[in-house]
């Protein structure tokens, strides 16, 4: 089985990356990060990116897009930057309420993220969703994401946040039941640490059930990469993303 490697969403250091990309790109790789998953390019080319991606051995493992991003004009324009860079998969982290507001409106943005990912297919590319709180609210007893997942193709990728899942009233118990449910389409996974108790917490100091959670990924979730994203009042954000790595590695026996 292929070791699951560990990427950070770059939304973790975003100041950073804003000020001056090539040197966040090169602290991350620095920490011990292999791939990056990116929120916004910044204004660079793609081309730009992805040379400064290869000077420092990092892959791009996805990047958060906006719906609007996939749709009508857009959609080329997209595709075009995402194969420059080397990116094959696109997810969107956010949809309007009214494309989630009740369940014909969730199997409505289903067939839409179906027509996207059969337009994205002869790219080499694949879309996914990812997760805030408000996909877990109840239309007759079946969340939102349970309607979104089951009436999407498998090729959709189920971008699970695993800190706004909880946050968001999801039993650890639901959660897992939540990766069962959907083998396979775990490609990547949004790890974020949780607790009802305290507001400011890392990877290691809350709730999630890390290693449970890790065998879920390798068993079932058919997952290729971890990817960290967390921020703190405690550290800087730089502070916060390495002490994240090294707390998952321990817990990975990886150092």
């Amino acid at each position: 089985m292929a070791r699951i490697r560990i990427a950070l969403q770059l939304f973790s250091i975003r100041k950073e990356c804003a000020k001056d990309l090539r040197k966040a790109l090169e602290a991350v790789a620095e920490m011990g990060y292999e791939g990056v998953e990116f929120a916004g390019f910044y204004g660079y080319p793609a081309g730009e990116i992805r040379d400064m991606l290869k000077d420092f051995g990092l892959e791009v493992v996805g990047a958060h897009i906006p719906l609007e991003s996939l749709m009508g004009e857009k959609f080329e324009e997209t595709v075009n930057y995402n194969k420059e860079l080397g990116n094959r998969y696109l997810i969107v982290p956010w949809i309007p309420e009214d494309m989630r507001n009740s369940k014909e409106a969730w199997l409505k943005t289903a067939r839409l993220f179906n027509e996207f990912s059969e337009r994205l297919k002869p790219y080499g590319m694949r879309v996914g969703y990812h997760n805030h709180m408000e996909e877990f609210k109840t239309f007759n007893g079946e969340t939102g994401w349970d309607i979104f997942f089951k009436n999407t193709s498998k090729d959709v990728i189920m971008q699970l946040d695993v800190g706004n899942a909880l946050r968001g009233g999801v039993t650890w118990e639901e959660l897992v039941g939540i990766i069962r449910r959907f083998p396979g389409r775990l490609v990547t996974i949004h790890l974020k640490e949780y607790s009802p108790e305290k507001e400011d917490v890392v990877i290691g100091e809350g709730i999630v059930r890390w290693k449970e959670l890790i065998d879920l990924c390798q068993e079932v979730g058919g997952t290729e990469w971890y990817i960290i994203e967390q921020g703190s009042r405690r550290y800087t954000p730089l502070e916060c993303v390495r002490i994240c790595l090294e707390n998952l590695k321990r817990i990975l026996g990886l150092s």
